[in-house]
Formats: C-alpha cells, sequence, structure tokens
C-alpha cells in the first residue's frame, strides 16, 4: 500500500532563527500587551471559559460572539452545568449564533470530560483530540492559553500574517499551502507567553494585516515581513475562489388554531439544525407555485390536509454556499392523521410558548412575524 507523502518541510531562513525571529516575538508581544482588544474570555487562564469562546469564534466574528458568551457562561458557569444541561436548553442559548452542530459537539465534549475527569479539564493534548468538535485549531487555541503547551493556531488571520512574513507564493487555505502554515505557525511559536503569542498574531491579522490596504505603518514587525519588502502584501496570500452561490426557494407552514402552532417538529439528529424545532418546510420544485409546494409540503411531512391561508411573510437568509427564500404561510388542517415521517419528534405548542424552543434564525424570524399584530406581507 501507497504511503502518503510526508509534509513539506519547512526551515526558518538562517538569519530569522538567529536574530530576526527573537526580536520580531518581542516587538509582537509588547505591541499586543497595549493594543489587544479587551474579550471577556482574554484574562482568564481556565480551559472552560477559553474553550467555549474559541468553539463560539470560529466562522463568527467577535462582536457577534461576545453576548452569547457571557450568556451562556452565566447559564453554564462550569464544565459539570454543561455537561449536566439539557440538550435543549444549549441549544436555545446557541440559537442565533449559527452552525448549531458546534453547539452539539460541545455539550457532548462536555459530558465526556466530566464523566472521564470530573470537573478539572486536563493538560493533555491526546484526550482533547478525541473529543467532538475538536481538531487542530481548538486544540491548539485551548491548550497554548490556558496551559502553554507550545502548540500552533491557525485561522483566517494568522494564516495571512503567516503567509505575508515569508512571501509564501502558496495558498495557505488548502493543499500544499495549508501543510505549509501549520509547520510556520509551529517553527515561530517561543518558549514563554505562547498562549498570548498566538493570539498577538491573530489580533495583528484582525486589525492591522488586513486582507485589503493593510496597515502595514501601524505594524510592528513590518521591518521584517518579506512581502512588505516585495511590495506584494494585496497578493499574499492569494484571493480564496469564489464559491458559486446556489438559490433555493423553499416554504414553510405554521399550522395553527386561533391559540397554537399545532404542528411544531424537532429536527433528526443527523440532519441540519439537528435538535432544533421548526414549522414544516421545505423545497420548491421548479416551476411549481409557492401554494401547491406548501399544500405539497404539509402532507410529505405530516400526513396532514392543509386548508391554506394567507403569506405570513418572506425571510432571506444564507447557509454555507446556499442564498435561501423562505416564504411563510398560515394554515389549517382539513384533513389527514399524523405521520411522523422525517422528524424527530411533533407536538402542539401554544403560540405564547413557541419562543421557548431553540429554532434557527429564519424559523423565529417567520414565526415572530406570524405572531405579531397587524404584520405586514414582507420580512426582509
Amino acid at each position: 500500500m501507497a504511503t502518503r507523502p510526508p509534509d513539506p518541510p519547512f526551515a526558518l531562513p538562517e538569519t530569522w532563527a538567529t536574530r530576526t525571529l527573537p526580536a520580531l516575538r518581542k516587538a509582537l508581544l509588547a505591541w499586543f500587551d497595549v493594543n489587544r482588544r479587551p474579550m471577556p474570555w482574554r484574562d482568564s487562564r481556565d480551559a472552560y471559559p477559553i474553550w467555549v469562546s474559541e468553539v463560539m469564534l470560529q466562522q463568527t466574528t467577535v462582536a457577534a460572539v461576545v453576548p452569547f458568551f457571557e450568556r451562556f457562561l452565566t447559564a453554564f458557569p462550569t464544565v459539570r452545568r454543561l455537561a449536566n444541561a439539557d440538550e435543549q436548553q444549549v441549544l436555545h442559548l446557541w440559537q442565533g449564533l449559527g452552525y448549531y452542530r458546534r453547539a452539539r459537539h460541545l455539550h457532548a465534549a462536555a459530558k465526556q470530560l466530566v464523566a472521564d475527569h470530573g470537573d478539572a479539564l486536563p493538560d493533555d493534548p491526546a484526550v482533547w483530540a478525541e473529543l467532538p468538535g475538536v481538531g487542530r485549531y481548538i486544540l491548539g487555541a485551548v491548550l497554548s492559553q490556558a496551559f502553554e503547551r507550545k502548540l500552533p493556531i491557525v485561522e483566517a488571520n494568522s494564516l495571512r500574517v503567516l503567509a505575508r512574513w515569508f512571501a509564501s507564493p502558496l495558498d495557505p487555505r488548502a493543499g500544499p499551502g495549508q501543510k505549509w502554515v501549520w509547520a510556520a505557525a509551529t517553527a515561530v511559536l517561543p518558549d514563554a507567553r505562547i498562549g498570548d503569542f498566538n493570539q498577538a498574531v491573530m489580533e495583528l491579522g484582525a486589525t492591522v494585516c488586513t486582507p485589503v490596504a493593510p496597515r502595514c505603518e501601524a505594524c510592528p514587525v513590518a521591518k521584517w515581513c518579506e512581502a512588505k519588502r516585495l511590495g506584494r502584501q494585496a497578493t499574499i496570500p492569494p484571493k480564496a475562489k469564489a464559491k458559486a452561490i446556489t438559490t433555493v426557494a423553499e416554504v414553510g407552514v405554521i399550522l395553527h388554531d386561533d391559540a397554537a402552532v399545532c404542528l411544531f417538529q424537532r429536527r433528526p439528529d443527523a440532519a441540519r439544525w439537528a435538535g432544533m424545532w421548526e414549522v414544516p418546510h421545505g423545497e420548491v420544485g421548479p416551476g411549481e407555485p409557492l401554494e401547491a409546494a406548501a399544500v405539497r409540503v404539509v402532507r410529505e411531512l405530516t400526513g396532514f390536509t392543509p386548508t391554506l391561508g394567507e403569506e405570513v411573510a418572506t425571510v432571506r437568509h444564507g447557509v454555507t454556499r446556499f442564498a435561501i427564500t423562505l416564504t411563510g404561510f398560515e394554515a389549517t388542517i382539513r384533513g389527514g392523521s399524523f405521520a411522523a415521517g422525517h422528524y424527530a419528534q411533533a407536538r402542539t405548542v401554544p403560540a405564547a410558548e413557541v419562543a421557548d424552543y431553540p429554532m434557527s434564525t429564519s424559523q423565529r424570524k417567520l414565526l415572530s412575524e406570524w405572531r405579531r399584530p397587524n404584520r405586514g406581507r414582507r420580512l426582509f
């Protein structure tokens, strides 16, 4: 059987190893001490809040994460409290942050940690590497910041900084370039203040060494940056290829009487938005009228035959490479008998209690508009 070729070697240029790197580390850490943005998890060396913050920060901005982090830590101040929580409570606190699989993995990992290690999170890369949702980034982020483990972090900001420092022609997001950037991130780590150094590299990328128009005049390490020396800051790293966006039309149907959403259903564990609640919804077929799609979706997903009422709202949202337009209708049940089908669970929910259930942002907007007195026809 053929073996995988070794990762491409990375060797610091001789002058970097002996003179440049010590000076760069010192300058960058001094800059970070003065210029780092205040964040509620930054002054802690407790692995638990660091871990929660890093999971939340994946594919999400700092500004968006802060209020979610504070509410989450108030509800679950320790890993044991999180492990003992009901998954629906965890998802409810996460709703609006997106990428809900992160929350389910965090919850499952907390249960595993408490079962195996009690209340003390371990300083052991082998343990963390086996946890749900913990990849190389989370591993390095938690262990370098909480325990000063000499482990690198690579994310969108740090990979850009590293590529520019060394003027790498490779794309650091994939393939050989991704292997290169992890090796480079490891090679530049100091022997002390490792967690701070990792954060400083990310902070530099987020605030100074930005994708467009980097502020080289404000950079504390600009004099050692090879991309700046060559005037190639605008082309390093190469721009990511734009992903094709697929437009999708969906319908959602609020089955109700005067007092309740008559059918509110929990999504299966293997699906997107796993464990979240929603009204029946599905894609509109090519050339299919929205009203016909709404009736079909209800029949296919619930077994009921609906009497369709008015259009409630139109909600536009994006999921990965999909641009989705969700058109909501209200309806009553005319006939048929319930068949769970696709869903893991279904129940009748009083209208006043709908907001207590974890649901996706698009579903929450749709149901909020349905409940709003004197609602309009469109919601963007």
